[in-house]
């Protein structure tokens, strides 16, 4: 783009961006004489007995209630309304870019369009519900100029609480007896405040637990308890019954009867269609499959169906073969249906309609880059073939070719590079093992398959062939723990082509040699991890993983490979790396606020090279700083341990600096600050060391004053919570440089924002999607 291009957009950009500034200062432009702008409602709970910290969030629950809600702002701004008014207001103007405008703007919020008797009774309805029944709410505007809000002052008075839960069902009926029995899983606990949520969820609880005996035709509707709050003292009875107009059938179990599955079943525009052919016999005297051109293998199919006939209808059975069904990746829609059996009395048919995915697929990607000084482009394209034999494995092949280069600054060696390659896979929906083990059945395990190829050139310095093939298993023991197994994973690089000027570059920056040594690893790994982040309840949540990498152990026991006495062994004509290697990623998140977070991380790394390797190579050492580690420092560049970063050129700084250890430790505050619009402040430290000790990296070795060369450094960042994604950006300064003499590391006295130099040097900005940890 020519510089007169950036010109004229950054400057239609800046009027944009004014106009919206200047229309949302005045809000009220196109308000009527006498009318008022609604700026919000503001609730005062008036309770001498209840915690401060309680009635903040009593008053913000009570506040999201209120309708209707006020205009959208951030930081002050009226930013919507702002559009609204550059649109034309109530102008019904046919112009496009006016129309487009208010389209996405927002016309302000009236006065005249909140009813305050409304919102009173719906604030003591809320009250009401959570047990304060006899409270009271009395409101009153307040204008100020041409806006206004309303002042909501709330009396809960006395709290009801549970006296006594009584379950008034008769016990010697199917129905009385699982309801009854074991009463002590109720919801409903003497002591505890009344809860009109509480009750819902126990109405639910009680028609989980008859669903997964049989009692298919029940509802939580058919269950009535009623609430004696005259006894007194503010407390209440209970008692738990079945209201009288539940259905007979509702009453009793149901069993399975027939089970239909139609696995390549088209979708019509009238009903499902439940035709059977007269030739179809069960499989395995379980299940009829309808597929009489044999696209799927019967047995694997029947392996995921959970309703069994003649058992009692289960909803955790109906649940997972849904779930089961869906996540085999074979089917655009699965349906079923449960019907009363003509041939039996308190029995379900239960039939399957299986809507197959398209068989093949091509997916392509173009994706544009840039950072800094760099530019480039990255296209794949991705084929997949679903049900590849039968038996729902999914084969798919990739393609991919990019391009980056270097368009700003001084060009240096490894400034641009082309790079193109390919990989295959399989997954298998079951682990293909000699072994007979699976995990629980309630979630498919797979067995996967991948082999690929890259060809990347760096042009003027070096090119690199790399080849992987990864063999394991995965799967999930429940909704928190993951596992991942990979039995073989071989990982191997060839360097060819290395320029003159790299091959100079090497005698004096060591780790550009590191980077095209030949590298060769095989052995498995494992990967575990725990998270239950997903639990929103909950105030303190925690993610976990764990894995645990080997290369080359026992071949190097076998040959004697020794690489301190010069016996370093070959496989295939390559020197193979010989090492154990150790990692976990724990984090905590601290709820506290419904708007703000504390989320801490802690990474520890490590590793042990011997025999065939002195240090991990290169592809799986440890590295840290950038936008996802320590955002005060550039990716790569520290460490390890003390040792000074290596410069090519003048003023040329070449951040590649990776070990064989690692810690790092985060913390962030998160916080909204209104609408989509968040913020965070973070401190950031860590750092990588080496093994073994390098004479061209001073202090990079490992020791027992590791922790006095940890690098740190903080800084706040604004978040843009899009809901499918977040735009994040981080400010970040250091606070201590380990590289710097030992009395000198933290900066603090060094840190002036105003001088333009030091911002330059010091100063890092990150702009990435995704929170950091």
């Amino acid at each position: 783009m020519r510089k007169e291009e950036k010109m004229k957009n950054k400057f239609l950009f800046s009027c944009l961006f004014g106009g919206i500034l200047i229309s949302s200062c005045n809000p009220t432009k196109y308000l009527a004489e006498g009318e008022k702008m609604y700026t919000g409602g503001d609730v005062e709970i008036h309770h001498d007995s209840m915690k401060v910290e309680n009635k903040e969030a009593f008053e913000t629950f009570l506040e999201d209630a209120l309708l209707p809600k006020p205009n959208s702002k951030i930081l002050g701004v009226y930013y919507k309304v702002g559009l609204w008014n550059m649109g034309g207001g109530p102008d019904s103007s046919t112009n496009f870019f006016r129309r487009w405008l208010k389209r996405n703007g927002q016309e302000p919020v009236k006065l005249s369009d909140v009813n305050r008797e409304y919102n009173e009774n719906l604030l003591r309805g809320k009250m009401e519900n959570l047990g304060f029944f006899n409270a009271r709410v009395a409101s009153d505007t307040l204008i100020d100029g041409k806006y206004a809000s309303v002042k909501y002052d709330a009396y809960p008075g006395k709290v009801y609480r549970i006296n006594s839960v009584k379950f008034d069902v008769d016990t010697m009926t199917d129905l009385g007896w699982r309801i009854n029995y074991p009463s002590d899983r109720t919801l409903l606990k003497p002591g505890s405040n009344y809860n009109l949520d509480v009750i819902l969820n126990e109405r639910d609880r009680i028609d989980n637990d008859l669903k997964l005996n049989g009692f298919y035709y029940f509802s939580p509707d058919n269950i009535l308890v009623e609430v004696d709050s005259t006894i007194g003292n503010h407390k209440v009875d209970m008692f738990v019954t079945v209201k009288p107009e539940t259905p007979e059938k509702a009453r009793h179990p149901q069993y399975i009867g027939n089970v239909y599955i139609f696995p390549d079943y088209k979708e019509t525009s009238g009903t499902a269609r439940r035709r059977i052919p007269r030739n179809t016999e069960k499989f395995e005297d379980k299940y009829y499959i309808v597929d009489p051109e044999r696209k799927y293998r019967k047995k694997v199919l029947a392996n995921h169906i959970f309703v069994q006939p003649k058992d009692k209808y289960s909803r955790w059975s109906h649940n997972q073969t849904i779930n089961h069904l869906v996540n085999l990746n074979a089917f655009k829609f699965v349906k079923n249906d449960f019907v009363d059996s003509p041939d039996s009395l308190n029995h379900l048919d239960v039939y399957y309609y299986l809507t197959p995915l398209e068989k093949r697929s091509i997916r392509l990607e173009l994706i544009g880059k840039t950072a800094a000084v760099y530019n480039g482009t990255e296209v794949t394209a991705n084929w997949t073939l679903r049900n590849a034999f039968k038996g729902f494995e999914t084969l798919t092949a990739s393609v991919f070719g990019g391009y980056e280069t270097q368009t700003g600054g001084n060009v240096n060696l490894n400034s641009s590079y082309i790079r193109y390659g390919a990989e295959v896979g399989i997954t298998w929906p079951r682990l293909l093992s000699p072994w007979k083990w699976a995990p629980a059945r309630q979630y498919i395990p797979k067995t996967f398959l991948k082999a690929g190829y890259e060809f990347l050139n760096r042009r003027t310095a070096y090119t690199l062939n790399s080849m992987t093939l990864n063999y394991g298993y995965a799967w999930k023991e429940n909704n928190q723990r993951d596992h991942n197994l990979t039995l073989a994973e071989i990982i191997y690089v060839q360097p060819r082509g290395i320029s003159d000027e790299y091959k100079a570059q090497m005698d004096t920056v060591p780790t550009l040699r590191h980077i095209v040594d030949p590298q060769f690893s095989f052995g498995p790994n494992y990967v575990y991890t725990f998270t239950n982040t997903m639990e929103n309840n909950k105030k303190h949540t925690f993610y976990a993983k764990a894995g645990l990498n080997t290369s080359g152990n026992i071949l190097g026991l076998i040959q004697g490979a020794d690489f301190n006495s010069g016996k370093v062994k070959k496989l295939f004509g390559t020197a193979y790396s010989q090492f154990i290697k150790a990692e976990a990623d724990m984090r905590h998140y601290m709820k506290l606020t419904a708007n703000s977070t504390l989320a801490s991380r802690i990474m520890i790394g490590t590793s042990y090279s011997y025999g065939n390797s002195r240090s991990l190579p290169y592809l799986k050492q440890y590295y840290t700083g950038g936008p996802n580690g320590l955002r005060a420092f550039r990716a790569r560049s520290v460490g390890p341990g003390s040792s000074l970063p290596e410069n090519i050129g003048e003023d040329n700084f070449f951040a590649d600096q990776t070990g064989d250890f690692k810690l790092e430790l985060n913390t962030e505050y998160r916080a909204k600050i209104a609408g989509m619009l968040h913020w965070a402040a973070f401190v950031d430290a860590g750092n990588v060391w080496l093994q073994n000790q390098d004479d061209e990296k001073p202090g990079g070795k490992l020791s027992g004053a590791f922790l006095s060369e940890l690098a740190v450094g903080g800084g706040v960042g604004l978040r843009l919570d899009l809901d499918f994604l977040i735009l994040r950006t981080d400010f970040a300064i250091p606070f201590r440089v380990p590289y710097r003499p030992k009395d000198d590391r933290w900066v603090f006295k060094y840190i002036d924002i105003r001088e333009r130099d030091w911002r330059r040097e010091n100063l890092v900005f990150n702009l990435a999607i995704g929170y950091p940890f």
